[in-house]
């Protein structure tokens, strides 16, 4: 169900005494009323529909049960808390492969990795190696896999071999990973005509706000990069839209930022100006030694950003002139600073820094060229035959949510964007950051691998 939410803010325009109406548009579904300790999430249906589903656990009760059964069955050198644990992938491979392909929570989970942090090459031993922190780990009320006692969400193995599949060892490089949900065409068109034609009646506004949603109908969800099957789909298109409802005012971020709602003033928006913001990397993300053997990931990783649009009376969409949106700018800027923020409190855009952070891993692969200087020919991860990630519904549409808002004497549409994830940025020369003490370097050189037969983690 749709849930439209009507904040009313008397105001009088210049000396005019009558209201209007502010319409802000995204494409999402979400259910009214969202509470930061309610944990969040998302299903399909058969048709391609979004839906977000909303868990309670009052008191935290199923979640400490949860804990409980991961401490008693898990490995407790896997349960515990540690710094930099390191993962050989290509060792990872080999023990799945000597297990006919059965695989273990153990190997699902990356052994509890939380985050990458380096990358690791070693020619003597043969060894690509992912380096970050990691604990035991518990899916949460709504499925999602977290740490027993961060709660933040572990990496997967199949996002990692979805950005693996996107830069694989013999292939072309993907130029770009992303998301977009943006309405149709012809549901702008019909969005424009109908605001000609209609104005709303402010002692009843649902109707007309009902109407609105109507004329602009369901949006298009289009996925670029990696299979719109896997849950690293999945993971973007949640971000992209949740971004968009906090954006908006339909749903309650968990830390203090500046919404576009915040700081929307009609005045300076054109009636048929078209919001889109995007996340896409902070390509100045990478530390490489000088010898190449190792790559440090540095920072959040992850901005917001804007690009305004006009919407023209056929439904197409041209670039805005002009310096663009104050509120936008300000909703943009406040979301990349409290992204650190957010991602604590939110996990999927913890998800989302991490199927960043992958990304630019199996670029930094690629370009290097490691997997051919091992031998390494991926064929367990490389097939979706053998190793099958396909197996979630497609995103196709969500349907409209309106917030409206009393607000000034303009109609202001904000909808669109999307994830942009370009990995191979990260690794061009004038974004690389140098490893002047030799941190990285030195760090690389006191983790050589020293493995049992078997053995692809350790701390």
């Amino acid at each position: 169900m749709i849930h439209l939410e009507l904040e009313m803010i008397p105001m009088r325009c210049r000396g005019l005494g009558y209201w209007s109406i502010c319409l802000l548009v995204a494409a999402a579904m979400f259910p009214s009323s969202v509470q930061a300790q309610q944990t969040s999430g998302i299903a399909i249906d058969a048709d391609g529909v979004l839906r977000m589903r909303v868990f309670s656990d009052p008191g935290g009760q199923l979640q400490k049960e949860r804990i409980a059964s991961a401490k008693a069955t898990l490995d407790p050198k896997v349960t515990a808390f540690s710094k930099l644990r390191k993962i050989s992938l290509n060792r990872l491979e080999q023990v799945i492969l000597d297990r006919q392909g059965v695989l273990t929570d153990e190997m699902r989970y990356l052994a509890g990795l939380q985050r990458v942090h380096y990358v690791f090459y070693y020619p003597e031993s043969k060894d690509i190696v992912l380096a970050g922190p990691a604990e035991g780990w518990a899916p949460d009320s709504s499925g999602r896999v977290v740490g027993i006692t961060s709660r933040r969400p572990v990496v997967q193995l199949q996002d990692l071999v979805a950005a693996l599949r996107a830069f694989p060892p013999d292939g072309k490089a993907t130029s770009l990973i992303g998301c977009s949900i943006d309405p149709t065409q012809e549901g702008l068109a019909a969005m424009q005509h109908f605001l000609q034609g209609n104005r709303p009646n402010p002692n009843a506004p649902r109707p007309f706000v009902e109407a609105l949603r109507g004329s602009l109908g369901l949006q298009l969800v289009s996925i670029n990069g990696v299979s719109p099957k896997t849950h690293f789909a999945q993971v973007m298109v949640e971000a992209d839209y949740r971004m968009k409802l906090i954006g908006i005012g339909l749903e309650k971020p968990p830390v203090k930022l500046v919404s576009y709602v915040d700081r929307a003033r009609p005045s300076n928006v054109s009636r048929n100006a078209l919001q889109r913001w995007f996340f896409t990397p902070d390509y100045q993300c990478v530390r490489v030694s000088d010898d190449n053997l190792a790559m440090e990931l540095v920072g959040d990783g992850v901005k917001l950003v804007g690009e305004d649009e006009l919407v023209t009376a056929g439904g197409q969409r041209k670039a805005a002139g002009g310096h663009g949106n104050a509120a936008s700018r300000a909703f943009v800027t406040s979301f990349t600073k409290k992204y650190s923020e957010l991602a604590e409190r939110s996990p999927v855009y913890a998800e989302l820094r991490n199927l960043i952070d992958l990304s630019v891993v199996a670029a930094y692969i690629q370009q290097e060229d490691l997997c051919d200087k091992i031998g390494w020919k991926m064929e367990f991860f490389g097939s979706e035959q053998e190793y099958p990630i396909e197996t979630y519904e497609i995103p196709k549409t969500v349907e409209s949510a309106v917030n409206a808002i009393w607000k000034g004497r303009t109609l202001m549409t904000p909808i669109g964007g999307g994830v942009s994830i370009q990995p191979t940025q990260a690794l061009e020369s004038d974004n690389l950051l140098p490893d002047d003490k030799g941190k990285v370097a030195k760090l690389h050189k006191d983790i050589k691998p020293n493995l049992a037969q078997g053995q692809w983690w350790w701390d």
